[in-house]
């Protein structure tokens, strides 16, 4: 574990990380990272939202480097829009998924169909509104676009692929199943929460978005980074980071791969973690 003086990057996840129930950045949390570019640390985000729904938090932060959106599928300068990567899904391949997505759903018990949802152009599709998508609108501040079928989409490639069901055991089903189908060489596969199902193209994560900024724009050195975050999305991340911190509201499963465990999102874990190890 590098020593906290050689940290220069610092890089989090917005929901279980940064933000909580209350879908904003807390005084504490935002007061905190403050302090950490007040010391010559830069600070960028790597989420699963969209680009447009991740800005607002961006702008929050004060952060001025590139966005890592899409589970780092897209990364993007919002100052002035340069695209540093963009990394899609063929429709080939998404119309397989869809496809097979919609074949599952009828193991589904009762009325509660998957909500599919593609997005492209940092727009989202879907095929109808459901309860799951409204919430999810809601949350983003995205408002989806209705098209019926998705494959009238295709004309163009997807960013991201994502299912929801209120079914955990059904979405940790659907993982496992595609995990079987497909080869990490052929799609990412991850849940960036319990209920969220997605896909991405093969060379999508956070922890290959973070080297890409870290090395490839900055110049810098895995022991010059930190990362925090609470999901299975962030796993990458978390390892490929010098000092990986995990949130005390993160599964155990991810909270292994972390170097340091902090309070959850509720309790200013973040706050506590950059005191501990940045500012103190």
């Amino acid at each position: 574990m590098p020593e906290p003086s050689d940290i220069r990057l610092l890089v989090v996840d917005i929901d279980g990380t940064i933000a909580g129930e209350s879908n904003q950045i807390s005084p504490a949390v935002k007061q905190a990272i403050r302090a950490v570019q007040d010391r010559g640390i830069e600070v960028a985000i790597a989420t699963g939202r969209m680009f447009r729904s991740a800005l607002r938090f961006y702008e929050d932060i004060g952060s001025t480097l590139p966005l890592m959106a899409y589970q780092g599928a897209l990364i993007q300068d919002p100052a002035d829009g340069t695209v540093h990567q963009h990394l899609s899904v063929s429709a080939k391949v998404a119309a397989q998924l869809l496809d097979y997505l919609e074949d599952v759903e009828t193991q589904l018990p009762g009325d509660h169909p998957l909500s599919i949802h593609f997005y492209l152009n940092d727009q989202l599709y879907v095929r109808e509104i459901t309860a799951e998508t409204e919430a999810y609108s809601a949350r983003s501040g995205i408002e989806p676009i209705a098209v019926g079928d998705l494959r009238n989409t295709l004309d163009q490639e997807p960013t991201k692929i994502l299912a929801l069901s209120q079914d955990t055991a059904f979405i940790n089903q659907l993982l496992s199943s595609l995990r079987e189908r497909y080869t990490p060489a052929e799609l990412y596969f991850t849940t960036s929460v319990e209920t969220f199902f997605e896909a991405a193209h093969p060379l999508v994560n956070k922890g290959l978005a973070v080297r890409y900024l870290a090395e490839e724009v900055l110049n810098m050195r895995p022991d010059q980074v930190m990362a925090i975050g609470d999901n299975f999305n962030d796993v990458e991340m978390l390892e490929y980071a010098g000092l990986g911190v995990a949130m005390g509201n993160a599964p155990a499963v991810v909270q292994a791969f972390a170097d340091w465990v902090a309070p959850t999102v509720e309790e200013d874990g973040v706050a506590i973690a950059l005191e501990k190890w940045l500012l103190s």
